[in-house]
């Protein structure tokens, strides 16, 4: 049996890949394949009469090409595998090395920053509601005037960051969270589940009024 691998492009019909057999002694068959599922990325600027074809034959036996198959859905186009949402919805932020990286005043909703690096990172302004960053160092990070309602800092590493005046009502700070050494003046702790241990150290250094919500942030903290 023969495999004939076709993968088809042009300017004006969406990108097409398929995989055709023939045997001397049956019909054809064409199996069409969307360009994900073998974890091709095809970026070609073409011409309206332009038509790029490519083909790959071989002869295979009927095991290797269910071999084929399955190893189509394990060896997948990493950039595939975690998207965030918002602007950034078509670069990986998740599990990455972000540090120093410049989101100041983007808009950022249910961004997936789990477990990646971003120290120094400035997100200062930016909109970030319901971002996730589970796990995620933010160590010296600029976090001051950001929306962060209902963001998950679960796990995360907040240490030396600069948080003042951001808005974390409904924030999630469960587990090993961290804001040791963090600026939160005129931060907005409303509704943030904290451990004893880590309200009384950030009762210690709260101070300010959020502009925001006009919450002060010691009240949002509960402190005495």
């Amino acid at each position: 049996m023969a495999l004939v691998l076709n993968v088809s492009l042009c300017s004006t019909c969406k990108p097409h890949l398929s995989l055709s057999t023939s045997n001397p002694n049956k019909a054809s068959s064409t199996f069409p394949l969307p360009l994900p599922l073998l974890g091709l990325n095809i970026k070609k600027s073409l011409q309206p009469s332009q038509k790029l074809t490519f083909s790959l034959g071989e002869s295979v036996s009927g095991a290797t090409l269910v071999a084929l198959l399955s190893a189509s859905f394990i060896f997948v186009d990493p950039a595939l595998a975690f998207k965030g949402g918002g602007p950034y919805g078509q670069e990986v932020t998740r599990g990455q090395d972000l540090t120093g990286k410049d989101f100041s005043g983007k808009t950022l909703i249910k961004q997936d920053f789990k477990t990646s690096i971003l120290r120094q990172a400035n997100f200062k302004g930016a909109k970030l509601i319901g971002a996730s960053f589970f796990d995620a160092d933010l160590t010296g990070a600029d976090l001051s005037d950001a929306d962060l309602r209902n963001a998950d800092f679960s796990l995360a590493n907040v240490t030396k960051a600069n948080l003042s005046n951001a808005n974390l009502e409904g924030a999630l700070a469960t587990g090993n969270t961290s804001f040791k050494g963090s600026n939160i003046t005129g931060a907005d702790f409303t509704d943030v589940p904290l451990r004893e241990d880590q309200r009384e150290y950030l009762c210690k250094v709260a101070d300010g009024v959020n502009p925001t919500t006009g919450n002060a942030t010691r009240d949002t903290l509960f402190c005495n």
